[in-house]
């Protein structure tokens, strides 16, 4: 049920605390962090790179890793939130992110699936070797240098990068190993969940049925079916769904309670 914040925030509290809980974080998690979300109110429509685009040829990649070198440093430099932390703290029998930065592991949240990958990874197509983003990024700086420092005026974007209008010049690194096509190691628009990850997922919201459990949803417009999917079944299997987001939801209609609340102070509250 939807009902004004006022009238949903304690109920669903109340529901939540002293349950087992698996837990599916968006990006309206990490906005405090500084990291722009992609649907939130007031948030500009934007259309990220697909995986088929990326492999299309060499200017569809000369444009990604132009505008992603551009913002890596300051992206790389958010810090977990008082929502992240409180997650940490909470501990869930599952936490299921949908965000690629890493804040969850840098907060100390123990049983994770990054169910889309993180942008700390690089993984090479035609190898298939992994590296961390770290390398990749010294590279690009030698091989463009002053490129970042030039445009550091531009807004940072959900995914870490920035809207360029030039990246003509930009010179692009390939694999250390092979000379081959490098790619973030998440999952883009137009690819597919890794089935082990979807596998876990499902498993442990499934258990949540024979011990009384809870699924929250913190910070997700379920947009996407990678994590509405988890929702449609916990309610089919009468698993109470409690959805915390600034924001209406695809998911709303399966919620037990929707609380258009912020991450950081609803989850603060359920942790203390």
């Amino acid at each position: 049920m939807t009902l004004a914040p006022e009238d949903t925030l304690e109920p669903a509290l109340t529901l939540l605390r002293g349950r087992p809980l698996v837990v599916l974080t968006g990006a309206g998690l990490s906005t405090d962090s500084g990291i722009p979300d992609y649907r939130g109110p007031g948030t500009p429509r934007r259309q990220p790179m697909t995986y088929q685009q990326f492999v299309s040829g060499p200017e569809a990649r000369q444009r990604y890793w132009a505008r992603v070198h551009t913002g890596f440093g300051r992206f790389s430099e958010a810090a977990p939130n008082p929502g992240h932390r409180a997650l940490a703290t909470l501990d869930p029998e599952l936490l299921i992110t949908q965000n690629v930065d890493g804040l969850h592991e840098a907060a100390g949240s123990r049983h994770l699936v990054a169910l889309h990958g993180r942008l700390s990874d690089v993984v090479c197509l035609d190898c298939r070797r992994t590296s961390a983003r770290t390398g990749l990024e010294r590279r690009l700086a030698d091989l463009n240098p002053g490129w970042a420092e030039a445009h550091a005026d531009l807004a940072l974007r959900p995914d870490g990068d920035v809207d360029l209008v030039d990246w003509s010049s930009f010179r692009v690194a390939g694999c250390e190993a092979c000379g081959g096509v490098l790619k973030p190691d998440v999952v883009f628009f137009g690819e597919n969940v890794p089935a082990d990850r979807v596998a876990r997922c499902y498993d442990a919201v499934d258990r949540l049925v024979a011990h009384d459990g809870v699924l929250l949803v913190a910070g997700s417009s379920l947009a996407v079916m990678s994590g509405l999917r988890f929702v449609k079944r916990a309610a089919k299997a009468g698993t109470p769904v409690v959805i915390v987001n600034r924001g209406t939801t695809r998911g709303d209609e399966h919620a037990t309670y929707r609380v258009d609340a912020g991450c950081s102070e609803f989850l603060t509250a359920l942790a203390a």
